[in-house]
C-alpha cells in the first residue's frame, strides 16, 4: 500500500516527543489544508489534536451540505472514518502495517446548519488486528449532532 507522499506520520519513536498539536500540524499536509487530493482535504476537514487513543479535527459545513442546507449526514461519517483510520494508523508501526476501515455506523441526532463541527475519536479497543473506535461530533456550541463508531482492520505490509 502507498502512502500519501505528504503524509508524515510520526515513527514510534518520535511520536512522545511531539505535542499533541504538533502532531496534528504534520497531519494538516505541507500547506496546512490537508493532503492533495485526498477526501479530507476536500471537504475541509483540519486536525487539532493527536494522541494514540483521543483524537479531534474540525470541518466546515459550508461546502458540505445536504440540499435542505444541513450538513451532509456522507460529511459527518467521512469525517468520523478519517478521525478513525488516522488513529489506527498513529498505533501502528507505518513500516511494517496499514489500517484500513471496515465497518462505520452512525445516528445523526441534530442537525448543523452553519459554522463547523468537531469531531472527537476514542479509541474504544484495541487488538492486534482490530480497532474500534467511537466517534462524537458536536456543532460550535458543543451539542452532539452525530455519533459514529468505526472498525479498522490492521494488515501487515510484510516490512
Amino acid at each position: 500500500m502507498t502512502l500519501h507522499p505528504d503524509l508524515y506520520l510520526p515513527s514510534p519513536e518520535e511520536f512522545d516527543g511531539l505535542s499533541p498539536q504538533a502532531r496534528a500540524e504534520r497531519l494538516n499536509g505541507p500547506h496546512g489544508g490537508g493532503l492533495d487530493g485526498t477526501l479530507g482535504q476536500r471537504l475541509g476537514i483540519t486536525w487539532l489534536r493527536i494522541e494514540r487513543d483521543r483524537l479531534s479535527a474540525r470541518m466546515p459545513v459550508e461546502g458540505n451540505r445536504q440540499p435542505s442546507g444541513r450538513l451532509h449526514g456522507g460529511a459527518s461519517l467521512a469525517l468520523a472514518e478519517e478521525l478513525a483510520s488516522m488513529g489506527s494508523w498513529i498505533n501502528l508501526d507505518v513500516r511494517k502495517q496499514v489500517a484500513v476501515g471496515v465497518d462505520l455506523s452512525g445516528t445523526h441526532v441534530r442537525g448543523a446548519l452553519g459554522g463547523s463541527v468537531t469531531g472527537e475519536a476514542t479509541l474504544a479497543y484495541r487488538g492486534r488486528t482490530v480497532m474500534v473506535w467511537t466517534v462524537e461530533i458536536r456543532d460550535e456550541r458543543g451539542r452532539v449532532t452525530s455519533l459514529a463508531r468505526c472498525t479498522c482492520n490492521v494488515i501487515s505490509t510484510g516490512g
